[in-house]
């Protein structure tokens, strides 16, 4: 069914909207790591339009976190990310090809899943706020813009407005904007093939913590959250395909130079935040990334987004997903539950909080089952 201008205007700035996260840490990864840019924007263009087509919903596209931070501060060799691409693909595919990624799913209870997402906002917030520090006063200004916006007049283009709005009071402000990658490094170049010693590194410093934050955020909290915004229309957005997918675009894009990506809640929370409601969203973001990729200055006007404006879009995202609908419904015998497994999310990384989650879960429950015991019916 075709969109109205207006709703394809909504479109447009919901499409723009988790780009607070795709920004820093892929050009980040161009700028510092050095990997060659055409490939690493191509990867995405492919995988968001890949993505838009089949889901049909504003189902995102991010660089794997864990990936990209290691990436950036350690000797991380691009055979290593290869390897780690392909490894990571591969595990995915088998999980959601047989799907045994549905089982780890059906697993994990409903009071883990909601402290899942609110230890995940509070990470994207951490992270916000450390972006909107670098110019302080162009990002509590693009903030107000934004959350005026989305207040009192929810159907403008509050992501495209919020842009703006950074770019021109950064440039006043002289905000900086993200690191522009070397000359010597744009031209379209292809990885090396890794070797032994890079399939090692992979394995032991990449593959095992991305699969942990991976498989929670962008595939089984994907899927919820999914559910929760578009219900019955979300049907094709289930943990398997949502595996299949992201292991099919690692293993065909990473060997190409692109950099390990995957889905993510707090995605889908931005694209819906700020206007986007099918898949024309994210078809349009990988339009774009293929023009930033071939038109003549396209990466320069991208790298002039001053960072902080990107911090007060990712904060906006950070709220939306933590504050969550499950979590203002949680019974009180769940707080407890909600609380540690976003403590531990927060302070250790997404995996441990879902173990620790699962335990406290249990112990509660057992607490619950023996006041029934004694007490009567309560509440559970």
């Amino acid at each position: 069914m075709p969109l109205n201008p207006k709703d394809s205007v909504k479109e447009i700035s919901g499409a723009l909207g988790d780009i607070g996260t795709l920004l820093p840490l892929s050009l980040g990864a161009i700028g510092v790591a050095g990997l060659a840019p055409i490939p690493v924007l191509l990867g995405f263009a492919a995988f968001y339009i890949a993505t838009g087509l089949y889901y049909r919903l504003p189902i995102p596209v991010q660089p794997m976190k864990a990936v990209a931070a290691l990436l950036l501060t350690t000797e991380v060799t691009s055979q290593s990310l290869v390897a780690s691409g392909v490894l990571i693909g591969a595990i995915l595919l088998l999980l959601g090809a047989t799907g045994w990624i549905n089982r780890v799913a059906r697993l994990v209870p409903g009071s883990v899943l909601s402290g899942l997402q609110l230890g995940l906002g509070l990470l994207l917030a951490s992270m916000s706020l450390g972006l909107m520090a670098t110019s302080l006063p162009s990002g509590v200004i693009t903030l107000a813009v934004l959350v005026i916006t989305l207040k009192v007049s929810p159907n403008w283009p509050a992501a495209l407005i919020g842009l703006g709005v950074a770019l021109a009071i950064g440039a006043v402000l002289g905000a900086p904007g993200l690191t522009l990658p070397a000359a010597d490094s744009l031209p379209f170049a292809l990885p090396q093939l890794p070797g032994k010693d890079d399939w090692q590194q992979a394995m032991s410093m990449l593959v095992f913590p991305q699969l942990a934050l991976t498989i929670t955020n962008a595939v089984v909290l994907t899927a919820l959250v999914a559910g929760d915004y578009f219900g019955d229309q979300s049907h094709r957005v289930t943990p398997a395909r949502l595996s299949v997918t992201t292991g099919l675009a690692n293993l065909f894009l990473v060997p190409l130079g692109a950099l390990p990506m995957c889905h993510g809640a707090g995605g889908v929370a931005a694209h819906h935040r700020f206007g986007a409601r099918t898949g024309m969203a994210p078809v349009l973001l990988g339009t774009v990334l293929l023009m930033v990729a071939f038109l003549p200055g396209g990466l320069s006007f991208i790298a002039a987004i001053p960072v902080a404006g990107l911090g007060a879009l990712l904060l906006v995202t950070a709220v939306e997903l933590a504050v969550s609908r499950r979590l203002w419904a949680a019974k009180p015998s769940c707080w407890p539950v909600i609380a540690i497994t976003a403590l531990v999310t927060v302070w250790a990384d997404p995996f441990f909080g879902l173990l620790a989650g699962v335990v406290s879960e249990r112990v509660r429950a057992a607490w619950v089952r023996g006041k029934m015991e004694s007490e009567g019916p309560a509440d559970v």
